[in-house]
């Protein structure tokens, strides 16, 4: 299979790309360090060691945001940016996908067998909805205005976030990743839901198997890198003080 930079030469194209250290670097990550969802992304990219430039999206600045809402105007973030062809990739999943399509490494984040696909695709949109959302939601109360509150709303999510840990723990057993003995996309997405979800409602001592899955994660060099970029934003988190000591401490 051609890559993108291939294909594009091939038909004429010519874009700016950027190259470092004697790779081109055609992709833009549109991001901001401590954003649950990029880190989903971002992972995916560490795990191949792809080429990519990532560009820090400020929605507390007027033209930092501004020119994200005119990049894609549901105004999300991440989003990918590829010169290879001018266009721009948006919701996780579908950055993941592009990627092996267009960017291939060693790491096989979607199989190749249709229903191991199927697995994997189940559970990246099961931590995506399930666990992302629900930490997001109870995330997201702890800032509102005073008078704003959303009891019931939080209670529902921590509600959902037990229903989904019981899941995790029984897909779990047995595996060391949770679609299979491979790393996939579905564990690109279960390391932010996870490290997340878990300060503001934790695992808890009665799931073993989730807990040691989660410890696999962290584990992951592309995990680590990833925290690592994120930890000198981490004072902004809202649940920063239930966050674990061995977070807020700069790797070493």
């Amino acid at each position: 299979m051609e890559t993108a930079i291939e294909i594009a030469g091939n038909l004429g194209y010519w874009f700016p790309l950027m190259e470092t250290n004697g790779r081109i670097m055609a992709l833009t990550l549109y991001l901001h360090p401590l954003a649950s969802f990029c880190h989903k992304v971002l992972i995916g990219l560490y795990e191949n060691d792809t080429p990519f430039e990532s560009s820090f999206v400020d929605f507390s600045n007027a033209g930092s945001a501004a020119a994200h809402i005119e990049r894609w105007p549901v105004g999300k973030i991440p989003v990918l940016y590829d010169s290879v062809g001018n266009r721009v990739i948006a919701e996780t999943s579908i950055m993941i996908e592009y990627l092996q399509r267009h960017y291939a490494g060693p790491v096989q984040l979607i199989p190749n067998e249709p229903e191991r696909q199927l697995d994997v695709r189940l559970w990246d949109r099961f931590f995506d909805l399930y666990v992302s959302v629900p930490m997001q939601k109870i995330v997201g109360d702890r800032i509102r205005p005073e008078g704003a509150a959303d009891p019931h709303g939080v209670a529902e999510a921590h509600a959902t976030l037990e229903t989904a840990y019981d899941m995790i723990e029984e897909q779990i057993e047995g595996r060391s990743w949770i679609a299979g003995g491979t790393f996939t996309m579905a564990d690109c997405s279960a390391l932010p839901a996870l490290f997340f979800g878990s300060i503001v409602h934790p695992i808890g001592d009665g799931r073993p198997q989730a807990r040691d899955y989660l410890e696999r994660l962290l584990a992951r060099p592309s995990v680590q890198r990833v925290l690592a970029e994120a930890q000198p934003y981490f004072e902004f988190f809202p649940y920063r003080d239930a966050m674990p000591a061995r977070f807020l401490e700069p790797a070493q």
